[in-house]
């Protein structure tokens, strides 16, 4: 893997990754008892596995999400893929950089650098101001006072808090608090931003806000994001994909509307019962196939279109719409489409 940031790789490259915790986990990998469920391995050997053999890839400017139960693993995750917790094998590359096998002055580079994260505790240092706070690692970098005030002020204005950035933390809301500790992560220019929870301890009504801010962030500046909760909802929103944990392991990777529309397995399908499927749903999974009963001047509607977005033009045509992809027409949708999605959503409830 030798791709950089502008060639055709991935942003983020993760192969056959583990965690066991316990002075032989390494031991163990190589052993039998690695294929053991959690549960018994750590009954018969007293290490417990935290990741088992994970692998995926991260496109560039994708945002990614890792999503599961308490005690799925996700969390750790997110920590060995800067090494804040050192894994016990596998690979690691950013942009082609293999990061497992840094030493540390490069290790910290990479930190310094290429990688900011965002926690659900915002670690704003209560005796600076907020444009000291967001400046504080480009201080670290050793830019110049002017510089990083300079981009500390343009993140300021990126997140939409000009006249706050000369209070002190305390002086903040949660809600504010967690947009500088967004603004701080942006600072640093970093090719990959890492999210863990952000937003779980904010109240519902700021949390939505902070998931809306995340999108408009991502649309302004299309960094690369790995996002980590446990709330489905979010994960729906904010993910071009997203991977499901179990146990360490991986359950299911696809985008939101192959999680809901092909879960993997019952733990999926637990997950995403709830789910408002014509919320999610594209119009590929409630298309038919073309049979000569559309017309030619039907609506024409786009394969990737979520039901709920396309369900008016639908409902309001007497007869069959068009279903195109690239130009080609690959399926039809009328109303009876559209209202038996509605229709289960509704006896689901």
């Amino acid at each position: 893997m030798t791709q950089t940031q502008n060639g055709s790789g991935p942003a983020l490259h993760v192969e056959g990754l583990w965690k066991i915790f316990g002075p032989n986990g390494d031991k163990i990998i190589k052993s039998a008892d690695a294929q053991l469920p959690r549960k018994e391995l750590q009954e018969k050997t007293g290490h417990v596995v935290g990741i088992r053999d994970v692998s995926f890839d991260v496109a560039p400017g994708e945002v990614f999400v890792v999503m599961g139960l308490s005690g799925s693993g996700k969390s750790t995750l997110v920590r060995l893929l800067t090494r804040l917790i050192e894994p016990t094998a596998g690979k690691v590359e950013l942009y082609g950089e293999d990061i497992t096998a840094m030493n540390d002055k490069a290790l910290l580079e990479t930190r310094r650098t290429k990688v900011s994260m965002v926690f659900q505790h915002f670690g704003l240092l209560p005796h600076r101001k907020v444009i000291d706070n967001i400046a504080f690692g480009l201080e670290v970098r050793g830019e110049g006072r002017g510089a990083r005030r300079n981009r500390a002020q343009e993140m300021v204005d990126l997140v939409g808090l000009s006249g706050y950035e000369n209070n002190y933390p305390d002086q903040l809301s949660g809600g504010k608090q967690q947009r500088f500790g967004l603004a701080r992560a942006l600072a640093a220019d970093p090719e990959v931003l890492m999210f863990d929870e952000p937003f779980s301890a904010l109240d519902p009504l700021i949390r939505r806000d902070m998931q809306n801010e995340v999108i408009r962030l991502h649309k302004e500046v299309g960094k690369t994001m790995v996002f980590i909760t446990h709330d489905l909802s979010e994960a729906l929103k904010l993910g071009d994909r997203i991977l499901i944990m179990r146990d360490g392991e991986i359950v299911q990777i696809g985008a939101p509307d192959e999680v809901v529309g092909a879960p993997a397995d019952d733990y999926v399908r637990d997950f995403t019962s709830e789910v408002p499927k014509s919320h999610v749903l594209t119009l590929k999974w409630v298309m038919r196939d073309p049979d000569g009963t559309e017309a030619t001047d039907a609506p024409v509607l786009q394969a990737d279109q979520i039901v709920r977005d396309a369900a008016r033009v639908v409902l309001d045509y007497d007869g069959p719409c068009r279903v195109e992809r690239g130009g080609d027409l690959v399926g039809i949708v009328d109303d009876e489409d559209i209202l038996r999605v509605v229709v289960a959503e509704e006896a689901s409830a």
